[in-house]
């Protein structure tokens, strides 16, 4: 059993005296940090606010106040776990994707993008996990489940979207069409079928989605390495 979090939120790491506002930010910090190893290790039934509270070293009510209930906790864990930290900058305004947009060639785009979907389905999934378990007894966890899957998808549109915008698919597809392949292939109940159930590293779903991808949404994908 890990001991519970005992920090100070009064002064930054130079010894500058934080302001309230700083405070209250890194005491929530604190207690998603705590809630997502309590709900990986525990699950999400098993997990109880006033165990977070305590290994957050923060009291209960603390957490009642930024959070109100374990179902938003748990949300704000995933919102933070997608983008990496809970900097105010949506998912898909952050600098991975302005890279992906500047990108001319079609087969980098799709690499450029599974890199950083790896990067925060390992972050996510193990969450992902939790939540799945818990959807068949929560319906109001089951509605976030449906709408995080939603704007997955709509995510996916913005990928089928830049290669429309290059000719690069297959011309049987429509960018509808392409979002739906890429969003089911590549989303996190996928990954979670590659890494949990055929044993797949995370380098292995990397390489090969990438080649699926390739295969199932670019015109002339046998002919790789060639100029179009």
């Amino acid at each position: 059993m890990t001991n519970p979090v005992k920090r100070t939120t009064k002064g930054d790491s130079a010894g500058r005296r934080l302001t309230r506002a700083e405070q209250a930010r890194a005491t929530r910090r604190r207690i998603v940090e705590v809630a997502a190893e309590q709900f990986v290790a525990r699950g999400y039934g098993a997990t109880l606010l006033e165990q977070v509270a305590d290994r957050a070293g923060v009291a209960v009510q603390t957490v009642y106040f930024h959070f109100g209930n374990k179902r938003t906790l748990l949300k704000h864990v995933m919102d933070v776990a997608a983008t990496g930290d809970d900097e105010p900058v949506p998912l898909l305004d952050r600098p991975w994707l302005r890279e992906i947009q500047e990108e001319p060639d079609p087969r980098r785009i799709l690499e450029l993008w599974l890199a950083g979907s790896r990067e925060i389905l390992r972050r996510v999934a193990p969450l992902m996990r939790v939540m799945r378990g818990a959807i068949g007894t929560d319906p109001e966890l089951a509605a976030q489940w449906e709408t995080n899957q939603q704007q997955t998808r709509t995510a996916f549109g913005v990928l089928a979207g830049l290669l429309a915008d290059r000719a690069a698919l297959r011309p049987e597809l429509d960018p509808d069409q392409a979002r739906d392949i890429a969003f089911t292939l590549t989303n996190a109940e996928t990954y979670l079928q590659f890494t949990d159930v055929c044993g797949w590293t995370p380098d292995e779903w990397q390489e090969r989605t990438a080649a699926i991808l390739g295969a199932a949404l670019l015109r002339n994908s046998d002919r790789q390495g060639e100029c179009e």
